[in-house]
């Protein structure tokens, strides 16, 4: 039977992996390998993507990847007990030939038992030491790179957090430390961006020390990276990261002889509260100075076929030293039995690279001669698991009876098909009532100091260009700005709580079936939830999606999606005109950017990528409860970033603006004489006119291209320089009655088409840079500029006409 077929609750052992290519590796490299049981858990609210278990980790699938695994299911009695044998543990691989291999016979150590780089010693080496962090998505590798070095970096429990590396240097022992945190990956293989971009960065930096986290409670997966660093022959210390974890599940793991075993030293960290970081880096030292009397050069015992035919082929890689500079013979002969693509064509460089490829061909041929029912990816995998069991069988101890955890019980409602979609639609309600309405208390008393520093700068400084524009440039701009900086951190706050607790990758599962409607992934949901703060970091996360057209459709919705600079256009217009119903307006805002989103990303792949669908295969991490330090210093990141943006950029278009807008000196005496804001406003207007805009809300959308939040500066500017409003708020501003029209400028079906124009009309200039550094192309920029202003304007149109039949 296929995966796909099993029930809730059921259980099976794998048999066979299907088809081909980037899914069947990957799957793979996460422990989907023969002999392995899994369990169906639970089948998302649309009835897909399904969740299982496996090797004490999750993993969804959706039902098209589930029915490309052949499995065999247990009878109900088997559930507790898999076991060709009596002595095989329920959870171990079942093997149909050979028996997990001992740990003894699944080694080879050099003939010295020292690894080459730690033959010599510390004279003379530098007091500067590089780091490289490497590990599985949710290991907590930005946490220990934070807690160490000091940082600000963001950490999430989803995978993808970390699409780029980061660096940070701190000094400790003695020495100057370089650390750099890179993606997270499940392998180093060239199947996802992360991998490729990690690779990459140990060919041509070659660190001194990997650090390779590992998540204690998840050992079996995480250190299958384990046994590719450890072919790569690099120097590298284990960190055994939430080790709190793993004693208080009642595991008892001797990591000094699994560290023994393995030829790598093991040290239990915590990095959430710093347990062990001091000695993780102790180590390291020790480590780089060739003085840890645990380190050694051991392989990773494969297969005798599998170890004659890389022995073959080693030799030749031998040959020719400059392929060797980068990757050790071992691992470069292990990639090309896989045919790696980007290893062949290292290879492909060398003058040997004909006999090279063609003895790997032989090889390939031999192999598929003495195993035709398997290939030697699944070889390779299913040899290194079994290495892997091996030494945890004789080095970890686990409690007899699998206990119910707090993640079993809190799935079973938020991913539950009744309970899942009312749940999450609850949470983000509550959120945006939260943001709105608490938000709403704070930002009066900033309001009442930005109106009081106004008051003082007009009445203590003699009347002129000066004063005007301090208390209407200045104060005027960014004080419009910055009464709404207490809206901003509540939402970044519950963002990053999502993030950090596991729940943010729940709705990426909740949400895969309807993402799947419109060609995407579940994946592509985190981005754009995360956009809901910023459009920015939102197109960078996009790099987590391995497949290129979804990353490109994803790039191009996410700036449909509302983020914190339009915060303060809705806040103002919808307290001012929309009171009564503001967290219905709210919300719907929000939604209708989320369902053009989903429209335009329906098109796209109808029309430009009609093909490429991506495989779900996710990780869903255990829940964690963040703490209070954690999600302070990521709004406290958040509000530096917003300050910082406001003193630069925001603070110097408010003062261009009051310029445009206080010039020429004699138009205001002038009745013919127009101000260059005006002549500017004016001469766009007609376009925004059918939308109901007046010319000054015209001015504001053109000057919110840079950065969204200039629109509300630029409005606070353009109004306050009244004499007759310089007392008022400016949402009453707003509704004053206009002199020239005999109307006011803003009325409830004008402000409301003003607010969907801000929302769907061009991204800042920063997420246009960003769409075109993650596309690789300037037309995809040019096309969100154009795309998303015709629709803004279509839809605002649409808006208002229906907004005056009401």
């Amino acid at each position: 039977m296929r995966l796909s077929d099993l029930k809730t609750g059921q259980s099976a052992v794998i048999i066979k992996i299907l088809g081909h290519g980037a899914f069947r590796k990957r799957v793979m490299e996460m422990g989907f390998i023969k002999g392995r049981k899994i369990t169906a858990l639970l089948v998302a609210p649309l009835r897909d993507p399904v969740k299982y278990r496996l090797m004490n980790y999750e993993v969804s699938l959706r039902r098209a990847e589930a029915n490309m695994i052949e499995v065999m299911p247990l009878a109900p009695a088997e559930n507790t007990a898999v076991s060709r044998e009596s002595s095989t543990p329920a959870d171990a691989p079942v093997r149909t030939e050979v028996s997990t291999p001992s740990v003894a016979h699944s080694m080879t150590v050099e003939d010295d038992g020292i690894a080459p780089h730690h033959r010599k010693e510390f004279e003379g080496r530098s007091h500067t030491i590089n780091v490289a962090l490497i590990g599985n998505p949710n290991c907590g590798k930005t946490s220990l790179f934070n807690v160490a070095s000091g940082a600000k970096e963001h950490v999430g429990n989803y995978s993808g957090v970390t699409v780029d590396s980061k660096t940070g240097t701190f000094v400790h022992g003695g020495y100057t430390f370089n650390i750099v945190d890179l993606p997270g990956t499940y392998s180093l293989s060239a199947y996802s961006p992360e991998e490729r971009y990690v690779r990459t960065y140990l060919k041509d930096n070659n660190p001194d020390v990997i650090v390779n986290v590992v998540d204690a409670s998840n050992l079996e997966r995480n250190l299958y990276l384990t046994t590719e660093l450890i072919d790569m022959d690099h120097a590298m210390v284990i960190a055994l990261n939430m080790y709190d974890e793993l004693r208080n599940s009642g595991t008892v793991l001797d990591y000094e002889a699994l560290g023994n075993m393995i030829g790598v030293p093991v040290v239990p960290t915590v990095s959430r509260t710093g347990e062990g970081v001091k000695k993780l880096f102790d180590t390291i030292i020790e480590v780089y100075e060739g003085k840890n009397p645990v380190v050694r050069h051991v392989h990773v015992k494969l297969s005798q076929d599998l170890e004659r035919a890389l022995a073959a082929i080693k030799d030749a890689l031998k040959r020719d030293k400059s392929i060797n500079q980068h990757f050790c013979a071992r691992y470069l002969g292990m990639r090309l039995l896989e045919r790696d693509a980007e290893i062949e064509a290292l290879v492909g460089e060398s003058r040997e690279a004909g006999e090279i490829l063609a003895i790997r061909d032989r090889q390939l041929k031999e192999l598929e001669r003495l195993h035709p029912e398997e290939d030697v990816t699944s070889m390779i995998a299913d040899n290194k698991y079994g290495f892997i069991s091996g030494a945890l069988a004789e080095t970890m101890e686990q409690p007899q009876q699998e206990s119910v955890t707090t993640t079993h019980i809190i799935d079973a409602f938020v991913t539950n098909r009744l309970f899942g979609f009312p749940i999450f639609l609850l949470v983000m309600t509550f959120i945006f009532w939260f943001t709105f309405y608490i938000g709403a208390y704070p930002a009066d008393w900033i309001q009442e100091g930005v109106d009081a520093l106004s008051a003082l700068v007009d009445n203590h400084m003699p009347d002129g260009p000066l004063r005007d524009m301090l208390a209407n440039g200045v104060i005027g701009g960014v004080g419009g700005v910055i009464v709404f900086l207490p809206n901003i951190l509540i939402l970044f706050f519950f963002i990053s709580f999502m993030e950090d607790s596991g729940y943010m990758a729940r709705a990426a599962f909740i949400m895969d079936r309807l993402m799947h409607k419109i060609g995407l992934h579940g994946k592509s949901f985190i981005p754009l939830v995360m956009g809901f703060g910023c459009n920015v970091p939102a197109v960078m996360a996009s790099r987590a999606i391995e497949s290129r057209s979804s990353k490109i459709i994803t790039v191009l919705i996410t700036p449909f999606i509302s983020c914190s600079a339009r915060l303060p256009v809705f806040v103002l217009l919808i307290g001012t005109f929309f009171s009564a119903h503001a967290a219905l307006v709210f919300i719907s805002m929000y939604l209708l950017g989320a369902l053009v989103a989903m429209g335009t990303a329906r098109l796209l792949r109808r029309f430009l990528f009609k093909v490429d669908e991506t495989p779900f295969v996710m990780e869903l991490p255990p829940y964690r409860v963040p703490t209070l330090k954690t999600s302070v210093r990521h709004m406290w990141w958040k509000a530096k970033q917003y300050l910082q943006k406001m003193g630069g950029i925001i603070l110097f278009a408010s003062i261009i603006v009051w310029a445009l807008d206080y010039f020429p000196l004699d138009h205001k005496d002038n009745p013919d004489r127009y101000s260059y804001l005006e002549t500017i406003g004016k001469a766009v207007h007609p376009v925004m006119e059918p939308l109901g805009i007046s010319w000054r809300g015209t001015v504001a959308a053109v000057a919110g291209v840079p950065a969204k939040e200039i629109v509300v500066s630029t409005l606070g500017v353009l109004y306050t320089g009244s004499e007759e409003a310089t007392d008022q708020a400016l949402s009453q501003r707003l509704t004053t009655v206009n002199p020239e029209t005999g109307v006011p400028d803003f009325t409830p079906a004008s402000a409301l088409a003003f607010m969907i124009f801000i929302l769907l009309y061009c991204p800042c200039v920063a997420t246009v840079v960003a769409i075109v550094k993650e596309t690789g192309q300037w037309r995809y920029g040019a096309f969100t500029v154009l795309y998303n202003t015709l629709v803004a304007w279509v839809i605002a149109f649409g808006a208002y006409r229906l907004a005056l039949l009401f």
